[in-house]
């Protein structure tokens, strides 16, 4: 990539080591599920990778729990709306997964999901998180995994070649992309 098109990041997909790093920060994981009359619902969801799936911690009464405790495909997306992240690391990162939700805890109090929450509450909330967390410790909580089928990773301002139709007289998928001829 040129300097001038270093404004692009890294664009493409992000090697594991890289979307392991920016999962373990504070953007939002989409939940997307089937609901019971066969629609698509999505729910914007606090989430902990844990190196094999998402630990989500989910209110008792929350639809998305019962949904998926009856269907359990789903598919989740972190992604990162601004330029940059909060760290300055990455440039439009996104995480894409379709998986299946485990059920670890049906609600409960007091549960695993107690030290999950508290840990997301750190993460997304700073250090006062855990006071936003301690006056609802007697609220019923699912604990469900996200486990993946399949991930897959993007990062940067650029189309993935798959998606460039090559056509004369426009302008080349290496040429919008500041790239060589060999493509880098």
């Amino acid at each position: 990539m040129s300097e001038e098109q270093d404004w692009r990041g890294n664009v493409g997909g992000m090697e594991w080591e890289r979307a392991e790093r920016f999962l373990s920060g504070n953007a939002f994981a989409r939940v997307a599920c089937i609901d019971d009359d066969g629609n698509p619902y999505v729910v914007p969801l606090w989430y902990t990778w844990d190196g094999e799936g998402f630990l989500l911690v989910i209110r008792e009464r929350a639809r998305i729990a019962r949904y998926m405790k009856n269907n359990p495909r789903v598919s989740l997306v972190v992604d990162e709306g601004a330029v940059d992240d909060e760290r300055g690391e990455f440039t439009l990162p996104k995480v894409f997964c379709q998986g299946r939700a485990e059920i670890l805890e049906e609600p409960n109090i007091g549960g695993e999901w107690v030290e999950v929450a508290d840990e997301m509450a750190v993460r997304y909330l700073g250090p006062d998180g855990p006071s936003y967390l301690i006056p609802t410790l007697t609220q019923p909580r699912w604990l469900i995994k996200i486990v993946p089928d399949k991930i897959r990773t993007w990062e940067g301002v650029g189309w993935g070649k798959q998606y460039w139709v090559e056509s004369d007289g426009n302008p080349s998928y290496a040429e919008v992309h500041g790239l060589n001829e060999e493509g880098s």
